[in-house]
């Protein structure tokens, strides 16, 4: 949700108080509360209602220091996430202000998603033409994405997964726009510090949570939350800085081990080793699928599931777990199924 969470005190979503009896509104009214709020009909009950005065009438009513009104978004995205983006905006649109054009979005299509018509692009309301090719020159182009945004005056931006949604660089620099411009996702610092495997698992470890024996346990330390980084000695005391280093780690981790480039991923990066003298060869191995990425070593954990908890949080510190999935079916590191 790319909106303010209302803040206390401040009707919720698209909901408002009624606070008449309910020997006031009719007996179908009433029974109609009950049933669907559970509560006695003697007290008041809320109901949906649609905000005529579209967008800005919906932020300033839910209220919020940093409410802000959004009324036009990038998706600097291709394919099926485009097209879900889309669409669950679109009906969460209609559901609120009877309007499901009340979010304009612009979106960006290469000539090879043009020559296959892509259903996002024919969903946009403005498109835009960008370079083919590989995803650097395209919707992985910081410098690209955030110069559309600007010319075209979006209010936000919409990244998605993959490509540049991970890039801490978009949001940071969408900020310094002027005016600033929104991404729809976590802001550089958080993603800076999360998205680095190592620095994670000490932040992890350092708000309590079990973590799996590594190279880097009992390393703790509080990241800086302006940018996001951790002090230089905490994390270069939870890096494997050699192959020498690598096997001394592996013997005391204890065997089978994972090593791991922390800036790796899609299947990079990754070695699984169970013999002393694997080791030396297997970090080698890793340094170069990943060159200069820090490389740290886990131990393996067998016969044991992928399971991803998803979290929704938003600028004021609410959060939220949603549903889990399981993610153990893989290939080559990689995962085919999410259920």
């Amino acid at each position: 949700c790319f909106f303010p969470l209302a803040r206390e005190g401040t009707k919720t979503m698209a909901e408002v108080e009624v606070d008449r009896p309910s020997s006031q509104l009719g007996a179908s009214a009433a029974a109609a509360a009950n049933n669907f709020m559970g509560v006695p009909a003697s007290e008041s009950f809320r109901f949906h209602r649609r905000f005529s005065g579209g967008v800005p009438e919906y932020v300033r009513e839910l209220g919020g220091d940093k409410g802000r009104v959004i009324e036009k978004v990038l998706i600097a995205n291709n394919g099926v996430g485009a097209v879900k983006a889309i669409r669950s905006i679109r009906r969460w649109a209609y559901d609120v202000f009877g309007d499901e054009r009340a979010i304009t979005f612009v979106v960006m299509a290469t000539p090879e998603d043009l020559r296959a018509n892509a259903e996002y692009i024919r969903m946009g309301d403005v498109i835009v033409d960008v370079p083919g090719g590989s995803n650097n020159h395209n919707y992985a182009n910081v410098t690209l994405i955030v110069e559309l945004a600007r010319l075209h005056g979006v209010h936000a931006v919409w990244a998605g997964w993959g490509h540049a949604s991970e890039n801490p660089i978009l949001p940071d620099t969408l900020a310094r726009s002027d005016p600033p411009i929104k991404f729809i996702g976590p802001a550089g610092p958080p993603m800076r510090a999360l998205g680095d495997k190592i620095g994670s698992t000490i932040i992890a470890q350092t708000a309590g949570v079990p973590c799996i024996a590594w190279n880097g346990s009992g390393v703790m330390a509080d990241y800086d939350r302006s940018t996001g980084s951790l002090p230089e000695k905490a994390y270069n005391d939870a890096t494997v800085g050699s192959a020498t280093e690598a096997l001394e780690a592996a013997k005391k981790v204890g065997f089978p081990v994972m090593i791991k480039a922390s800036e790796g991923g899609g299947g990079k990066g990754i070695r699984m080793v169970d013999k002393e003298e694997n080791v030396q060869t297997a970090y080698r191995q890793v340094c170069g699928e990943v060159p200069g990425s820090p490389i740290f070593i886990m131990k393996l954990s067998s016969n044991s599931r992928h399971l991803e908890v998803q979290l929704l949080a938003d600028e004021y510190g609410d959060a939220v777990a949603l549903n889990g999935r399981d993610c153990s079916v893989q290939r080559r590191h990689q995962k085919i199924i999410e259920e």
